[in-house]
């Protein structure tokens, strides 16, 4: 659906109040331009830097425009129900009014496909959404949901293919614990945020859900969608949830992990994603 102006100048302006329940819980992480620059056609490297000022900057500066900021506007659950519209049987089952309002939720995302203008990013940050609202800088796009699984908790988005960066899915297969590792994302819509950790576990599946990548990078509410890049500045997985005792960071994050989302990906896009030796 086409976005009205004004919803795109609120979207810019509006946070998002999240909670999580208390309890030993996995907890979904939603939160809630500038001068066009080239897609990305060759493999991100570091610099080498001396012992005494160790420093992802430059890795960060190289990936950071490929991260997106996602807004997202889904319909009221209450508004599903006809017999809610009538302002008496709100006020007879307690429902307020507000609660038939839209809801805007936000969370994060990258780009994996510049020339297409392929996104990334949660199931869980876009589903049931009527409007999708794409940040990159100070640039906002209006996004199209090309179609999630839910089953692996990943969507996949398209957007005007100009003056996109990317950043290459790595090689999950061969991650190993102890992997040095960066997120980034906007955590509760405070802006772009970067945190460094380690690959802490790989989880096996349960219950019929994906294997995870497990990680003691901070991530928070917001943070979905968001990539979990190596030191070689490849993704190799997409920050999805939490585990947290009452809501707040503990110190263990899970991504899936980039072949589970690339298989995802090219599913539903129909393009097939070129490795990182490919880029070369």
């Amino acid at each position: 659906m086409r976005l009205p102006r004004s919803w795109l100048v609120l979207l810019a302006a509006t946070g998002l109040a999240s909670g999580v329940a208390g309890g030993l819980a996995v907890a979904w992480l939603d939160a809630e331009g500038k001068a066009p620059i080239a897609a990305v056609r060759a493999p991100i490297s570091v610099d080498a830097v001396p012992l005494n000022r160790l420093t992802v900057a430059p890795l960060v500066e190289r990936v950071a425009p490929a991260v997106v900021n996602i807004a997202v506007l889904q319909a009221s659950p209450y508004a599903q129900n006809p017999l809610l519209r009538d302002p008496y049987y709100r006020l007879f089952l307690g429902v307020p009014d507000e609660a038939l309002a839209p809801r805007i939720s936000a969370g994060s995302g990258f780009v994996v496909d510049a020339a297409r203008g392929l996104v990334v990013t949660n199931h869980h940050v876009v589903e049931n959404a009527h409007a999708i609202a794409v940040r990159l800088g100070d640039r906002q796009v209006e996004a199209e949901f090309l179609g999630s699984d839910p089953r692996t908790d990943i969507a996949v988005l398209r957007i005007p293919a100009r003056g996109l960066k990317q950043i290459p899915l790595g090689d999950s297969e061969s991650t190993q614990v102890g992997d040095y590792v960066v997120a980034i994302g906007n955590p509760f819509e405070v802006g772009q945020t970067v945190t460094a950790g380690i690959v802490s576990a790989l989880r096996a599946p349960s219950e019929g859900g994906p294997r995870y990548v497990q990680t003691d990078a901070p991530i928070n509410p917001g943070n979905s969608g968001g990539p979990l890049i190596n030191m070689r500045g490849e993704a190799i997985g997409v920050n999805s949830a939490i585990i947290a005792p009452a809501g707040g960071n503990v110190g263990i994050g899970l991504a899936v992990p980039s072949r589970i989302a690339r298989e995802v990906i090219e599913r539903i896009s129909g393009a097939r994603l070129p490795g990182p030796t490919e880029l070369r």
